[in-house]
This record gives structure tokens, C-alpha cells and sequence, in this order.
């Protein structure tokens, strides 16, 4: 059953050294236990390591990233006469965000060893370049959609 409303998105501030709102709603993911001032110092080292790196401008390289990594299809369930059917759907821009930032810190996550900050760069940087776990997440994701493609027509 649906909900009766959905509430109100909530504005996002831009962050204190770029000015960019997608870093910082990224920064407000990567928070954990209230701790944000701790999120956002790693995060940033995390974005002078791809500076050093690589001779792009860090918050290209980060943007880029969230672009490569952003699903465009997913399948959802759909009841349909007692069956559940898995429907490709278009994914809408705001839960694209979602899933990308939520799928590179899985991936940040999973990676052994180093900071969090030295991992978040190399995760950044293999996204940028279409390589890396986020990126296999989104291959997953959209084989998927394409599998369940003869379902389509069940959409809403």
C-alpha cells in the first residue's frame, strides 16, 4: 500500500571547501555516530590524494565518479495474480544519487586494509575510470533489468 504523503526534501547546504551540494549530501552518507566533522575531514583527505594523483581537479573526478556509478534502469517487484514479477524501471535522478553513494561506500568499506581516506580515493578514481566494485554493482543492476526486460509491459 502506498503512502497517504511523501514528505518534503529537505535542502541540502553546499559544503564548506568546494561549494558543492552533492559533496555534501555525500559527506552527510559517509557520517556515522553524529560524527560529521570526522566524515568530511576524510573525505576531503580522500579528495587532495586524487588531486595528487591524478592532474584533474578532485571534484571532477568525484563528480564523474557519482555520473559512471549512477544505475539508469532497476527492476522492482510487482505483484501481478499471485506471481512477483521483477520490473525494469527507469531509475529517478535523485534515488540514482542514493544508490551510487551508497554503493561506492560498500565498496570503500569492503576494500582491505589503509585509511578510510587512501580507500575512498582509490574507489573514486576506479569509478571515474569505469572500473572498481561500484561499478560491477551497477553492471549487476542493469543485467538484471535487461534479463527481466520481457516484463516490462507489467509497469505502472
Amino acid at each position: 500500500m502506498a503512502r497517504r504523503y511523501r514528505p518534503e526534501k529537505r535542502p541540502v547546504a553546499p559544503d564548506a571547501k568546494y561549494g558543492s551540494v552533492q559533496l555534501q549530501s555525500f559527506i552527510n552518507r559517509v557520517t556515522r555516530g553524529g560524527k560529521k566533522s570526522t566524515a568530511a575531514r576524510a573525505v576531503y583527505d580522500a579528495l587532495d590524494l586524487i588531486a595528487e594523483r591524478t592532474n584533474k581537479k578532485s571534484l571532477e573526478v568525484f563528480e564523474q565518479a557519482i555520473k559512471n556509478i549512477s544505475p539508469v534502469m532497476e527492476v522492482r517487484p510487482r505483484r501481478v495474480g499471485g506471481a512477483t514479477y521483477q520490473i525494469p524501471m527507469e531509475v529517478p535522478a535523485y534515488r540514482q544519487f542514493a544508490l551510487a553513494t551508497r554503493w561506492i561506500l560498500a565498496a570503500v568499506r569492503s576494500r582491505g586494509g589503509k585509511s578510510f581516506a587512501e580507500k575512498l580515493a582509490g574507489e573514486l578514481m576506479d569509478a571515474a575510470n569505469n572500473t572498481g566494485a561500484a561499478i560491477r554493482k551497477r553492471e549487476e543492476v542493469h543485467k538484471m533489468a535487461e534479463a527481466n526486460r520481457a516484463f516490462s509491459h507489467y509497469r505502472r
